[in-house]
C-alpha cells in the first residue's frame, strides 16, 4: 500500500504488569486498505497489544492514533465509536440469541431513538425497527448465514459462529477491523472459506489488522507482517520478507534451526 495513509499509529507503545513488560516499545502503522498481521510465538504480546489500541488495557507508555485521534485513556465503546471495532479469541456470540437477533444486538448500538418514543411507541420507533432488520438482514447474506437466520448461534458449527461475531462487528460499520486469531480452532475448509470472506470485507474498503498463528493464513492474506517476540518488535516486512527473516525464523523455531538455515 505505497502512499496510503496511516489509518492506525502505534508509537512507542509499552505495557507492563508489576516487573513484567508484556510489550515493550513496540511502534508500527496501519496504512487505510491493507491487511496488517501481527505475529508471534504465544506469549510474544500481539493480544495485549490488542487489548491496548481498543481501550481494554491502559499502556504503560506510548501513545495509540486513530485517524490522528488520540485514543489513550479512551474506553473501549469510545474506541469503538470512532470505527475500529475488534474480534476476540474465543467466540463471543449469543449463544441462547437467534443469529439474526445477534446481528440486531450490535446495530442497535447505533439506534437514533430516545428512552421515551421507545416507551411511547412512537411511529419513527417502528421505522428505525425495519431498517435495522434489514440492514441485519444484508449482513447475513453478505457472510452466508441467511439460511440461519432464525437458528439460535450456539447451534452453529464453530467456523460459523466464528463468522457470526465478525458480521455483528460489520453492524458496527468499522474503518478498521481487528480481528483475534479468528481461524483458531477451525479446519481447513473452515479457513479457506474465512480466508475468501476476509478478501471480501477488504473489498468493500474496510482496513483489517490480524493476529493469527495459521502462517498459511497470514501469508496468503496480508500485505504486510509485524512480528513480535518477548514483547518487541523483531520485524516488519512483506510475507516474503518475514518468512525469510532470521530473527523470526529463530523466533518460531529456534537457534538451532536458524544457523542450519541461515
Amino acid at each position: 500500500m505505497m502512499g496510503a495513509a496511516a489509518l492506525l499509529s502505534v508509537d512507542g507503545l509499552s505495557i507492563r504488569f508489576g516487573g513484567l513488560v508484556a510489550v515493550d516499545s513496540a511502534s508500527f502503522e496501519v496504512k487505510e486498505g491493507e491487511v496488517l498481521s501481527l505475529i508471534g510465538p504465544n506469549g510474544a504480546g500481539k493480544t495485549t497489544a490488542f487489548n491496548a489500541i481498543t481501550g481494554y488495557l491502559a499502556p504503560s507508555a506510548g501513545e495509540i492514533r486513530f485517524r490522528g485521534t488520540r485514543l489513550n485513556g479512551l474506553r473501549p465503546n469510545q474506541v469503538a465509536a470512532l470505527g475500529l471495532v475488534r474480534t476476540f479469541q474465543k467466540t463471543s456470540v449469543f449463544g441462547g440469541r437467534s443469529v439474526l437477533e445477534n446481528i440486531l444486538i450490535g446495530l442497535h448500538l447505533r439506534s437514533q431513538q430516545r428512552p421515551l418514543a421507545i416507551m411511547l411507541g412512537l411511529p419513527s420507533v417502528a421505522r428505525e425497527e425495519r431498517a435495522l432488520e434489514l440492514e441485519a438482514r444484508r449482513i447475513l447474506e453478505f457472510v452466508d448465514l441467511s439460511a440461519r437466520a432464525l437458528e439460535l448461534g450456539s447451534a452453529l458449527p464453530y467456523g460459523e459462529q466464528r463468522l457470526l461475531e465478525v458480521a455483528v462487528a460489520l453492524a458496527a460499520r468499522p474503518k478498521l477491523l481487528l480481528l483475534d486469531e479468528p481461524v483458531s480452532g477451525m479446519n481447513p475448509v473452515e479457513t479457506a472459506s474465512f480466508m475468501a470472506k476476509l478478501a471480501e470485507i477488504r473489498a468493500l474498503g474496510i482496513t483489517v489488522l490480524l493476529v493469527e498463528h495459521d502462517m498459511k493464513m497470514v501469508m496468503g492474506v496480508s500485505d504486510r507482517v509485524v512480528c513480535l517476540n518477548q514483547g518487541r518488535i523483531i520485524a516488519n516486512g512483506t510475507p516474503a520478507e518475514i518468512q525469510r527473516d532470521p530473527e523470526v525464523i529463530r523466533a518460531y523455531l529456534g537457534e538451532k534451526y536458524a544457523r542450519a538455515h541461515g
